[in-house]
């Protein structure tokens, strides 16, 4: 099989027609490069020149190898290229999970930065909640997740950036509103409706940061959350509301999911204040995942979630 070496001296000789200039070109003395075009005839078996004191032209064999000597060494080039990218991160994939709550805020605008910077990653992105985020990575598996902070420490194996907190507003039936079932004080929700109202809440088992947030606001306020129902995507929890089986506190950048039969009210009382982070493996290298860290920020890069 000829070397790569030789196909690149067979290039340059067939751009120039010339052994001196093609071997100033190559950086080497002609004699060599005599030698290595005579050893690739050898090994296609075929004569490639036709050669005379005062001039050297391809063969028909020659100009019909040529233009697939080409392809390939531009092939061989490709592949170097795209070796380079993928260890500067800027070619490759990116694994990110992200809970449904990022949907509607944080993850829209990381991710269209990302794709703009760096458009030949492929970015796969899994929506899961939190625990679900953590498990994988613990795994093995995904790059990093957009996740709601558990309540106590992450693994010491594991990394945590807070990218920022929303406060939350009420998702109201729309009906109530307008059926005077609720009334607003100055187009907010006072504390003592919202208590009252039946409460449609992420389960405690997978989302128990925001779950306590939630009952913690109730109980803060002189009352006890009156659960109807409980479901684990925020779309289902604002269609709930829609079907007017109760009200939600949800994050404020949920008003971009327009329902109708649903209005996002703030709330009189100051409004509890959700956090978001980002989570990753501590000994994970990836360099899209390095390119990723360093466009999202956030406000800090530390080992535990506030509060932890």
């Amino acid at each position: 099989m000829p070397e790569v070496r030789q196909l690149r001296h067979f290039l340059v000789v067939a751009e120039t027609l010339h052994y001196g200039r093609a071997a100033e070109r190559l950086g080497m003395t002609q004699p060599p490069l005599s030698q290595s075009i005579l050893a690739l005839e050898r090994e296609v078996g075929a004569t490639l020149f036709a050669r005379t004191k005062r001039s050297v032209a391809l063969t028909p064999f020659g100009e019909q190898w040529l233009p697939h000597v080409r392809r390939a060494l531009a092939g061989l080039d490709d592949v170097t290229g795209i070796a380079a990218r993928l260890r500067d991160g800027s070619a490759g994939h990116l694994d990110l999970s992200f809970v449904t709550t990022a949907d509607y805020g944080l993850l829209p605008s990381l991710v269209r930065r990302y794709a703009t910077l760096y458009p030949d990653v492929e970015i796969r992105l899994t929506e899961a909640t939190s625990d679900v985020q953590i498990a994988a990575l613990l795994e093995g598996k995904g790059h990093a997740g957009i996740i709601i902070p558990p309540p106590g420490s992450l693994p010491e194996a594991l990394r945590y950036r807070r990218l920022g907190t929303e406060r939350l507003v009420a998702a109201v039936p729309e009906s109530w509103i307008e059926e005077g079932g609720v009334s607003l004080q100055d187009g907010r929700l006072p504390s003592a409706r919202l208590i009252e109202a039946p409460l449609i809440i992420f389960p405690r088992r997978i989302a128990p940061a925001f779950h306590d947030l939630v009952t913690d606001f109730y109980a803060t306020h002189g009352g006890r959350a009156r659960i109807v129902q409980q479901a684990i995507q925020m779309q289902t929890i604002i269609s709930l509301v829609s079907a007017g089986i109760g009200m939600a506190l949800v994050p404020e950048s949920l008003r971009n999911l327009a329902r109708t039969g649903v209005r996002y009210v703030d709330l009189v009382d100051p409004a509890p204040e959700l956090e978001t982070g980002l989570v990753w493996r501590r000994s994970d290298s990836t360099p899209t995942l390095e390119r990723f860290l360093a466009i999202a920020k956030g406000d800090e890069e530390i080992d535990q979630p506030r509060g932890a």
